[in-house]
């Protein structure tokens, strides 16, 4: 009975890679062309950060009304983040294992990296039209990280000093590049999911993320409700 699954199973993956070997055939450049986005949007993001000056936290109505994490809670909307990220991840290529509703790997993710795509561009524009003191506490006056010094090369900014300088970076805030990823994925899975406690369960979560971020002082209250609308 077991060698019996394990062959229909194999059968089944081996069909699967098969189909999907042809869409990506047909769809590499868009693929390509998402995942080279994200380094472009990562390297945007280094290169505000050398343009960012640290001043006094903005009156904000988030900060007002929820309290603050702390430095030492901060991971704790990194932790949702990254398991709404995995878990999507690892969903978009259940077809190879489980029968259900059909979706085609390669077609999904061309389909959220041009929404990623369009919507970092659009949020590249944001924080370099208007460059604010950023509410993180690595950002703050006083901390190392708030202003960086001229780069010695073009090397050096090309490199984003990964992955640190993507984890530590200072204005790119508007608008929330956490809420960008988790809003597509939580829309994709309402779009092409079968499970409705999942895609009630995916909304719950994008917004105790949001307002974990808050919380954390990672982002002003402007920058998550605009991602929540673009």
């Amino acid at each position: 009975m077991v060698l019996f699954w394990c062959v229909k199973l194999w059968k089944r993956i081996c069909a699967e890679t098969t189909t999907e070997i042809n869409l990506l055939a047909d769809n590499w450049k868009y693929i390509l062309g998402g995942l080279i986005f994200q380094y472009i949007h990562g390297l945007a993001a280094r290169g505000v950060h050398y343009l960012h000056r640290p001043g006094p936290i903005l009156q904000d109505v988030g900060f007002f009304l929820l309290p603050e994490l702390g430095q030492d809670k901060a991971y704790i909307s990194e932790t949702l983040f990254t398991t709404v990220f995995l878990s999507f991840v690892v969903w978009t290529f259940h077809p190879f294992i489980l029968k259900s509703k059909k979706i085609y790997t390669v077609l999904v993710w061309c389909r959220v990296l041009a929404f990623l795509v369009a919507s970092q561009f659009l949020r590249i524009i944001t924080f370099y039209s208007t460059q604010l003191p950023g509410p993180n506490y690595h950002c703050r006056e006083g901390s190392k990280l708030a202003r960086l010094p001229h780069p010695q090369s073009l090397f050096e900014v090309l490199l984003i000093n990964f992955p640190r300088g993507i984890t530590h970076g200072c204005g790119d805030l508007i608008f929330s590049s956490h809420m960008i990823f988790t809003l597509v994925f939580v829309l994709t899975y309402q779009k092409y999911g079968t499970k409705r406690c999942i895609k009630q369960l995916g909304w719950l979560i994008a917004v105790v993320l949001s307002l974990l971020i808050i919380a954390s002082r990672k982002h002003y209250t402007v920058d998550v409700v605009v991602a929540w609308y673009v």
